[in-house]
């Protein structure tokens, strides 16, 4: 049986890199695991006042995180960090208090950029953000992919070898990761 991973996307953009990036890995990876490729669009802001009586967008969101085997963020860098609508997501997802939804899954990061730091800051402010709220983050390997821009044909369809190859290694040690976690 395959580990359901939700794949969480960084963009709401409908032609972004990241969502690429993650329909690509979906199509790539080992059967041991299905990717549940998703973006924050629709979850509402967070608002700890709406605690006691959360939307049913939160509700929806926290359930396909708790039904899921790991998480897997696909990120682009805005402003040297991640976007404001994936940190809104991992707030939802992170409460209430003492029982994120995030807790105890295997999670991955992938950060990605067409310019040539691929992401870099944006990969370390969810490695700052997640511990506590999360379940273990895979240390090794860390993938930073740049210049992703020419990666993908007007189809939306990864045309770029190598970025293939790096996102199949990626992926193998990811399931290697989640099969440990999840025994």
């Amino acid at each position: 049986m395959a580990h359901t991973i939700v794949t969480i996307v960084g963009s709401l953009r409908k032609e972004s890199f990241s969502l690429k990036i993650a329909n690509a890995m979906a199509k790539l990876a080992p059967s041991s695991l299905k990717l549940d490729v998703m973006t924050p669009h629709g979850i509402s802001n967070f608002n700890q006042d709406l605690e006691a009586s959360p939307p049913a967008d939160w509700v929806a969101f926290r359930e396909r995180l708790q039904k899921s085997n790991g998480v897997l963020f696909v990120t682009p860098e805005y402003n040297r960090s991640i976007p404001g609508v994936l940190k809104n997501a991992i707030d939802v997802a992170s409460r209430p208090y003492g029982k994120s939804s995030l807790l105890g899954k295997p999670t991955g990061i992938v950060a990605n950029s067409p310019g040539a730091l691929g992401g870099v800051a944006a990969a370390k402010h969810l490695q700052n953000i997640l511990p506590g709220i999360s379940g273990p983050i895979m240390g090794q390997p860390e993938i930073y992919l740049n210049g992703v821009g020419d990666a993908f044909n007007d189809k939306g369809e990864l045309v770029k070898e190598a970025l293939q190859k790096v996102l199949e290694q990626y992926l193998a040690a990811f399931a290697a990761f989640v099969e440990k976690q999840n025994g």
